[in-house]
């Protein structure tokens, strides 16, 4: 099978993983509700296009916290790369630095940040922060040595809501694999998710380190006004892909109401959802600087190792392109929130 888009390189993962594997990564939390809305809300919108614009070639490239990157999509955190290729998060740094993209490396990664960070790829390290500060600011000095260019804050999980599609859930890594982020044997439990982390802790690491700080797990605009007022540099419009809060509104619902309680004091990046070059436009249209994307990569990781991920995101390019071009705009920068239409006979702009 030679996919011709995510969609397809999904369909090729689930039929090369362990099912248990394969529901451990697709799955969400409950009846996942939430995950099946992620995407379709993208369906709901509707792109109205310019004409006659002399736009160009468009140009994809954008600026974010602690570096540039070719275009407006990163590597979203997801754990236990070498589950579905044995170079794990090798392959996936080495496919984000040929892409120019930015790579978020998850704190339950299955290489070490350092190794990951040698492939040349520009890192942000994704961490939960930890009621132990002086274990949290063990791995944020770790980051900073390694070279990421920015700390992700993943802020929404005070509890873990395990999923139920996969009866017999994933507890520990199999033999052989380990997450050396946590300095253990494998052990996902070693990562404390706890209800008392507040604001203050943000506060905290605002005072100890000088990398950008990126806030994940943003959906009401309160927080987003809470984010910038404490020190973030960039805010994730996310619901985990899906994999908490049940119910949680879809995230590109979300999304123009956070843009909006930031009025541009810092990018506003979203993942959740995002399959096509058209969603990616979307996005643009309605606040976000970028987008990020967490399974597609998997899936490419799973069917071909590094060059499948690079597959994915030269997929993802050509299809952000093009829709830029039909859409008659010349910059990923600078894209229209009147592109953008909900759906149904009143949707003129």
């Amino acid at each position: 099978m030679n996919p011709v888009n995510l969609r397809e390189y999904e369909e090729a993962a689930k039929n090369k993983l362990d099912p248990d594997i394969y529901h451990y990564f697709a799955g969400g939390a409950q009846d996942e509700v939430t995950l099946r809305a992620n995407e379709a809300a993208f369906r709901r919108l509707m792109l109205v296009p310019r004409v006659l614009t002399g736009a160009g070639e468009p140009a994809l490239d954008v600026t974010l916290p602690g570096t540039a990157a070719s275009m407006p999509v990163l590597v979203a955190p997801t754990a236990f790369h070498r589950l579905a290729d044995p170079e794990g998060e090798l392959a996936t740094g080495r496919a984000a630095a040929g892409a120019g993209v930015v790579m978020i490396t998850a704190m339950l990664s299955t290489v070490a940040m350092e190794e990951v960070a040698a492939t040349g790829v520009d890192l942000w390290f994704q961490c939960y922060l930890q009621p132990d500060l002086g274990y949290t600011e063990s791995l944020v000095r770790r980051a900073e040595a390694a070279g990421c260019k920015a700390l992700v804050i993943t802020v929404d999980s005070p509890a873990l809501r395990p999923g139920e599609r996969a009866r017999s859930a994933l507890l520990e890594l199999p033999p052989g694999l380990s997450c050396p982020n946590l300095g253990g044997d494998g052990d996902i439990r070693q990562v404390t998710l706890s209800p008392d982390i507040s604001w203050k802790e943000l506060d905290w690491l605002r005072g100890i380190t000088s990398l950008p700080i990126v806030l994940k797990g943003i959906l009401h605009p309160a927080d987003a006004d809470l984010a910038v007022a404490h020190g973030a540099d960039a805010i994730i419009v996310s619901n985990h892909g899906g994999r908490q809060l049940d119910s949680a509104p879809a995230t590109i619902d979300r999304l123009p109401l956070i843009a909006t309680a930031v009025r541009g004091r810092v990018p506003v990046l979203l993942d959740g959802g995002v399959r096509r070059g058209t969603d990616v436009v979307k996005a643009l249209a309605l606040g976000a600087t970028a987008v990020a994307v967490g399974r597609p990569v998997l899936w490419g990781l799973t069917v071909a190792g590094e060059e499948g991920v690079s597959r994915v995101l030269e997929m993802l390019r050509a299809e952000l392109a093009n829709a830029l071009t039909l859409c008659g705009v010349g910059s990923a920068r600078q894209v229209p929130r009147d592109l953008v239409v909900t759906d149904g006979p009143a949707a003129a702009p």
